[in-house]
């Protein structure tokens, strides 16, 4: 039961909060507060302060201009600060972690009268590795490590990266650059990051020498000393898939918002897909071969490490001809005798079921990988040990410091060739979908690769068990987490249980003031020559004065309207393929500050996170409906899994996540409450599809108006 002191506290605090801020109370904000407070408050706990009961997650789609960020925040941290727990704000988006870190959070202290502390929560690879700096101001060009491996890796410019490395260790070292990668001021490459950073499995925490002056433990105690850490759902992820407790404080210990929570689902996904591109692995083989001499003549007086090193070239004489074997193996299942043209291709295994022959030769691989990484870990265990001046091994430490690197990043790749093959070969649950399994074909500078793939189609059984099933409290919140105007498509894909709360909540916007239009221009995409042609005559009749905004949904169509647009048409485009996105903003901006018109042709990415509000923009235009890729292979073996059971893989996936895609690209309009214009849909599927009706009761109650004729 929420106590009246802790709800006194809440309401308190949106009064100061809205006077600080000069806002007017929204009903949608006030029930969010109300709903969030009512789910929290009501969890129970035993003495111990575990969690009691599972009626402790909710689910809240509220629309933009609700104020849902200040409104998860008052009501949550109070009960978590109560409850004795660590409040985690989640978010899917740099632009949105930033806004919490920078704005909401510094407003929510200053004003509400709430006391609390907040940090921002990375991965490591985020941080600098102080060791690994030294190594390379120190001019420590002939670590064997780095002679044998990262520099046959990893392409460099050499004397400006050491410039760089250089302005680094200056600026950390007098406190102006807090080490993260993120606050540097300029644009760092990856190739140049990846030298200065490390992984949980190269890093030897309390052993480093440099640990006092370590980057990523300097935050991490910033984050044990927080009431409120602010991370993104990678690192939420990342974290659970280590086991919880690694980064972020245990979920038991945790009441999370996930805002941005339609993303959850996918992000999820990413975390539990197993690849291995076949030739990168042989590379990475070959250079394992090649610094055994190295290894062992640093190494090799320790007995154990002796031992295994000796073990190795039988190991590796075991694994490599027999992924020759599945590269030869899957460009024949493939039917690509000749490899790979220069687009890369899927070949998707019916019902995941990868064939006998793949799943025998992974067997094997299976066996070798499962050596390896077991000899690799021996081997990097007592290189840890090396490091602690209380334990004996035999070992300098300064050879366990050059080699561990190296080692570490060697176990974590022979775990993930490991994982995959175990992925390829195991039996699916009858009763569950299958994974999906996949070869996927390309080429890297030239060269011919095969990616072996493997992914479950749903995350929902993980999500359940290990995020919902472990946390103290949740909730998840976004404008669009509704498919068709129900919750059942995020609940099947999230692990959302029925007993949960969800709540759609009143937008404070007038959607009359928007129109939305089917013109006599939209035709049916199918064939795509008309459809071009309806889209470039209806973007050259645009007023000259319009601030428009144009998604599209493949790159190519965008490409061959931009070449058929009329010269002064095309003066005002502003296409995503030819600019950065920041940059194209801006330029947009200008355009229509100058009193001039702007036409932006985006893609999916533009459909959702651009705010352009106001005069910014005045007209969405979607081209066609944002139907998913048919040869996606986790949807496609999910879609062959649902039909399988006498289900509709379209009604049941397709429509559903194309009513959200559309619902967030229409959502691109209003942004303010003062906010007008007009959306057009030149797609006349939503007319004449059985679908189309659905689609269109989903969306906002915009003012509808079909081949210029107005509606009711």
């Amino acid at each position: 039961m929420l106590e009246d002191s802790l709800k006194g506290e809440i309401q308190t605090a949106y009064r100061k909060l809205l006077e600080g801020l000069e806002l007017t109370p929204r009903y949608g904000q006030r029930l969010m507060i109300a709903e969030i407070a009512r789910t929290l408050g009501n969890i129970e706990q035993n003495a111990e302060g575990y969690r009691l009961g599972n009626e402790h997650v909710c689910v809240l789609e509220a629309g933009t201009g609700t104020g849902k960020t200040l409104a998860y925040l008052l009501s949550a941290l109070p009960v978590a600060k109560a409850r004795g727990k660590r409040l985690v704000i989640s978010t899917a988006t740099i632009a949105l972690q930033e806004q919490v870190m920078h704005q909401d959070l510094p407003s929510l202290k200053k004003h509400s009268g709430l006391s609390f502390d907040f940090a921002l929560a990375k991965g490591r690879r985020r941080y600098l590795c102080v060791q690994k700096l030294d190594q390379v101001l120190e001019g420590v060009e002939d670590n064997p490590t780095m002679a044998l491996f990262e520099r046959d890796m990893i392409a460099s410019d050499g004397g400006g990266f050491v410039e760089l490395a250089g302005k680094m260790a200056e600026d950390y070292a007098s406190g102006e650059w807090a080490g993260d990668r993120d606050s540097w001021p300029l644009e760092v490459e990856d190739r140049d990051w990846a030298r200065l950073t490390t992984d949980h499995r190269q890093c030897t925490n309390r052993r480093c020498s440099h640990f006092s002056a370590c980057a990523f433990f300097r935050a991490r105690r910033q984050l044990e000393q927080a009431d409120v850490i602010v991370a993104n759902h990678d690192l939420v992820l990342a974290d659970l898939s280590l086991g919880g407790g690694l980064v972020l404080p245990s979920p038991s210990d945790c009441i999370y918002v996930f805002d941005e929570a339609h993303h959850l689902p996918d992000k999820a996904l990413n975390h539990f897909h197993h690849r291995t591109p076949i030739n990168q692995t042989l590379r990475w083989l070959g250079n394992l071969k090649k610094s055994l001499t190295e290894l062992n003549a640093a190494l090799g007086s320790q007995p154990t490490i002796g031992r295994l090193l000796a073990r190795m070239p039988e190991l590796l004489a075991d694994i490599e001809p027999r992924l020759g074997e599945v590269f030869a193996l899957g460009h024949q299942l493939a039917d690509l005798p000749n490899g790979a043209g220069d687009d890369a291709t899927n070949h998707r295994f019916e019902r995941g079921q990868a064939p006998e022959a793949l799943k025998e030769v992974g067997h094997n691989l299976l066996k070798g990988f499962a050596e390896l990484s077991r000899a690799l870990e021996q081997i990097a265990d007592i290189l840890r040990e090396s490091l602690d001046p209380e334990k004996a091994t035999g070992l300098p430490k300064e050879n366990a410091e050059d080699w561990l690197p190296l080692v570490a990043l060697l176990h974590g790749r022979a775990l993930e060739a490991h994982a995959l093959w175990e992925a390829i070969g195991i039996s699916d649950p009858v009763d569950n979908p299958p994974q999906a399994r996949w070869l996927t074909f390309e080429r890297f500078n030239g060269e011919p690769e095969m990616t072996v793939s493997a992914s479950p189609v749903s995350a929902a059984e993980t999500l359940a068990r290990h995020l919902w099933g472990a946390c103290f409290g949740a909730v998840l919140t976004s404008a669009t987490l509704t498919a068709l105007n129900r919750f059942e498509r995020l609940q099947e894909q999230a692990g959302l249980a029925n007993r949960y709360r969800y709540q759609r909540l009143p937008s404070p916007f007038d959607y009359s003031k928007a129109v939305l239009s089917i013109p006599r221009e939209a035709v049916e995409p199918s064939p795509p020559g008309p459809h071009e042609k309806a889209i470039v005559d209806f973007v050259n009749a645009l007023d000259v004065r319009e601030a428009v905004l144009v998604l599209f949904s493949s790159r190519k169509q965008l490409a061959a309207v931009s070449k058929e647009m009329d010269a002064q048409t095309r003066k005002r485009v502003l296409a995503q393929s030819r600019l950065p996105k920041h940059e194209l903003l801006s330029q947009h901006r200008k355009a229509v500050d100058s009193g001039q018109g702007s036409i932006i042709f985006g893609l999916a990415s533009f459909a959702e996170g651009i705010d352009l509000p106001g005069k910014y923009l005045t007209h969405v235009v979607i081209t066609r409906l944002p139907f998913a890729v048919p040869d996606d292979p986790v949807g496609a073996t999910l879609a062959e899994w649902i039909e399988s059971r006498g289900g509709n893989p379209f009604m049941h996936i397709a429509v559903p996540d194309v009513s959200i895609k559309l619902v967030q690209a229409c959502g691109r309009l209003i942004r303010k409450e003062a906010d007008v214009g007009r959306i057009t849909i030149l797609d006349r599927r939503i007319l004449t599809k059985r679908y189309g009706r659905q689609l269109i009761e989903a969306l906002p109650p915009f003012v509808r108006e079909i081949d210029g004729v107005r509606q009711g």
